[in-house]
């Protein structure tokens, strides 16, 4: 169809330049005489004219036939093969005189315009060849394509791949039938990635959305779920917002620490929760100025670290254990458990006694001090603070020194465990009270400090 189009704007092209060069070969002047000396021969020119048009159409009809449609080769480039032009101006019957002029001037212009017309003919050749080879080598190439398809099974793709065939699957509608070295649903994976890597640097270069949580409140809404394992979000939330501090369920929800197991308290937990129902007993010797052992008992409260009782005797008995425990809760104040070893001072009557109190006893394991840690330690406190200082004449005199003792122990001696703080506990003076005063406490062993008005 191009070549037909091409064939038929030479045609015109060459049949409006011979018009036009005849009517440049004429005087001025000359169709206006010759008409009005010649009125009968206007109408043999515009005959002449129509012959020569045809004439034209006829060549290029017939290139059209020989060169395009049946593949003739160049024309003239063979004896052998050389176009044979029929002659259209034998259709007519013209009177060999009368054309003679007309003949001439075609045949002569039909030899200057013959390169052109060869050359415009070898450039249309030329593109529906070169058609032909780009077909042929299509073919090549998806045989080549077929071949490494069979021999690799997963081929190496990077990202310019992967961006060319998401633009083609934007802009061409068939690209699937062309697609063979990975699936379709592939090139679909990576359009959407592209898209949600677009808008992901958009959004990086623009305005942040929600503003950065504190670090102190991150650390802080850790050490919550931390500390309390069976707190929920909503549950941090509202201890947070009696606090002042308003965020986000959300933002707990990210920021809290999650536990694998369910949840459990820890072992000081569960010790203090159960501390105040825990006691614990145990006897310490002291030797007097004539060479004789007493036996002192103390009864120690695990919460605050309180002497609830201690006594004194130089001869002890299960039934005088037993009293000693009654002496020290009397009514419906008894402890849950008594933690105690085995010395076998604690017979049958002291756990008869107990067990009718409602207390529970537990023992430590033989030679295991350190499972009744806490009043091992008030006794050794008890040696190193008073004690091994003094030398004890006797009972009573033990008395009197471990009470002025443990005033002290109870009112001013503060501890590590209870937050530096004593087991009756002391309210913190400002300096504004006045100056500080220093008073004895133990016989001069020790000291508190307090702050008086002057």
């Amino acid at each position: 169809m191009l070549a037909m189009n091409s064939c038929f704007g030479l045609f015109l092209t060459s049949a409006k330049a011979l018009s036009r060069q005849r009517s440049a070969c004429r005087p001025k002047g000359f169709e206006t005489e010759h008409r009005a000396n010649n009125p009968l021969d206007e109408p043999v020119i515009l005959r002449n004219h129509v012959i020569q048009i045809f004439a034209l159409a006829n060549f290029y009809t017939s290139v059209f036939v020989n060169v395009i449609l049946f593949d003739r080769g160049r024309i003239g480039a063979c004896p052998s093969r050389k176009c044979v032009l029929p002659d259209i101006l034998d259709l007519f019957q013209v009177r060999r005189q009368s054309d003679t002029l007309a003949r001439c001037c075609f045949r002569g212009r039909y030899r200057t315009m013959k390169p052109t017309v060869y050359a415009l003919l070898q450039l249309m050749t030329s593109v529906i060849r070169l058609r032909l080879s780009l077909q042929l080598e299509i073919v090549a190439l998806r045989h080549q394509l077929a071949v490494y398809q069979r021999t690799t099974k997963r081929p190496r793709i990077c990202s310019g791949d992967r961006i060319l065939w998401s633009w083609l699957s934007r802009r061409w509608p068939a690209w699937r039938d062309a697609l063979v070295f990975v699936e379709t649903g592939t090139v679909i994976a990576w359009r959407r990635k592209r898209f949600r890597e677009h808008w992901a640097n958009l959004s990086k270069h623009g305005k942040q959305g929600r503003p950065q949580v504190p670090k102190e409140i991150r650390a802080l809404i850790r050490k919550m779920s931390e500390a309390n394992v069976s707190w929920g979000s909503p549950r941090i939330v509202g201890e947070l917002h009696k606090l002042g501090i308003d965020v986000a369920k959300s933002t707990v929800d990210k920021y809290r620490m999650r536990s694998r197991k369910p949840p459990s308290p820890t072992w000081k937990t569960f010790l203090n929760n159960h501390v105040r129902d825990l006691v614990s007993i145990d006897f310490f010797v002291v030797p007097t100025v004539k060479n004789k052992v007493l036996f002192v008992l103390v009864v120690l409260a695990h919460h605050r670290r309180r002497v609830v009782h201690f006594n004194v005797t130089e001869h002890p008995t299960a039934e005088w254990t037993a009293q000693q425990i009654i002496e020290a809760h009397p009514w419906d104040t008894a402890p849950k458990y008594l933690l105690r070893d085995r010395d076998a001072i604690y017979g049958s009557e002291f756990r008869g006694r107990v067990r009718s109190m409602g207390i529970e006893e537990v023992l430590t394991a033989p030679r295991s001090p350190w499972q009744n840690a806490f009043v091992e330690r008030i006794i050794g406190s008890i040696r190193r603070d008073c004690l091994d200082h003094v030398v004890v004449l006797n009972e009573r005199h033990l008395k009197r020194i471990l009470t002025n003792y443990f005033s002290y122990y109870h009112r001013w001696r503060t501890h590590m465990s209870l937050e530096m703080d004593s087991p009756e506990s002391r309210s913190v003076q400002s300096p504004a009270l006045g100056k500080v005063v220093q008073f004895r406490e133990v016989g001069g062993l020790h000291h508190h400090y307090e702050r008086l008005a002057a």
